[in-house]
C-alpha cells in the first residue's frame, strides 16, 4: 500500500499516523527511545506491507504488470490500490478526501522535529502538491508514478503505468474492491493486540 492508505489504515491517532509514514525511510530495529505512538506506527506500516505483499489479489495485480515492470509492479500496485481507495473514499472515512488530507499535512508539519531528515522534502511536496487528494484521478497517478521513475536508479517505466492503468481499469479496480477489506479485518484483529 502507499502512503493513502497508510495513513488510513493509522486510525484516529496522529503519532501513529507519523509513525507508519515513516516507515518507509527507518530500517532495520525500531528505536525504543521514540515516542510509543512513533514505534506503533512503525510496526503497524511493516504489517501492512507483509500482509499487502503475500495477498493472492495483490500477486495477481503484480503478475498482470510483471512482464513490462518487473519489481517495480509491486510499487505501481501500492500506487494503484491508492488510486482506488481515493476514488472510493467516502465509502471507508467519514471526513471527505481534502479534509482528511489538510489534517495529515497539518500533522506532518507539527510534528516535522520526530520526522527523518530525508523524509522533509518529500512531505513538503506532498503537501504543496496535495497528493493525497490527486490521487483520486489518473493524472494524479500518473505525476505520483512519473515522479518516482525519476528517482529510481534504475530505468523503471513506471512513468508508461497509467497507461496499463487506464487499459486494464476495470480489473485493477476489482481487484481493490476484493482486496482492501481483506486487509482492513486484518489490520482491525491486528490492532486488538495488546501489544499494539
Amino acid at each position: 500500500m502507499n502512503f493513502l492508505a497508510h495513513l488510513y489504515l493509522s486510525g484516529d491517532f496522529d503519532e501513529v499516523m507519523v509513525g507508519n509514514l515513516m516507515a518507509d525511510f527507518v530500517t532495520g530495529r525500531i528505536d525504543d527511545t521514540l515516542p510509543v505512538g512513533i514505534q506503533t506506527g512503525l510496526r503497524l506500516h511493516r504489517e501492512i506491507d507483509a500482509y499487502t505483499d503475500a495477498h493472492p489479489l495483490l500477486r495477481a495485480g503484480k503478475q498482470k504488470l510483471f512482464p513490462t515492470y518487473r519489481h517495480y509492479a509491486a510499487v505501481i500496485m501500492d500506487v494503484f490500490y491508492d488510486h482506488f481507495l481515493a476514488v472510493h473514499w467516502g465509502q471507508y472515512h467519514p471526513l471527505p478526501l481534502n479534509d482528511f488530507a489538510q489534517r495529515v499535512y497539518t500533522l506532518l508539519n507539527e510534528k516535522s522535529n520526530l520526522l527523518p531528515d530525508v523524509m522533509l522534502p518529500m512531505v513538503q511536496a506532498m503537501s504543496r502538491q496535495n497528493w493525497l487528494v490527486h490521487y483520486a484521478t489518473v493524472a494524479g497517478i500518473d505525476r505520483a508514478l512519473t515522479g518516482m521513475a525519476r528517482r529510481t536508479r534504475f530505468v523503471s517505466g513506471m512513468e508508461n503505468a497509467t497507461d496499463d492503468l487506464k487499459r486494464d481499469y476495470a480489473f485493477y479496480e476489482e481487484n481493490f474492491n476484493n482486496f482492501f477489506p481483506d486487509l482492513i479485518d486484518h489490520i482491525s484483529k491486528y490492532r486488538r493486540n495488546p501489544e499494539f
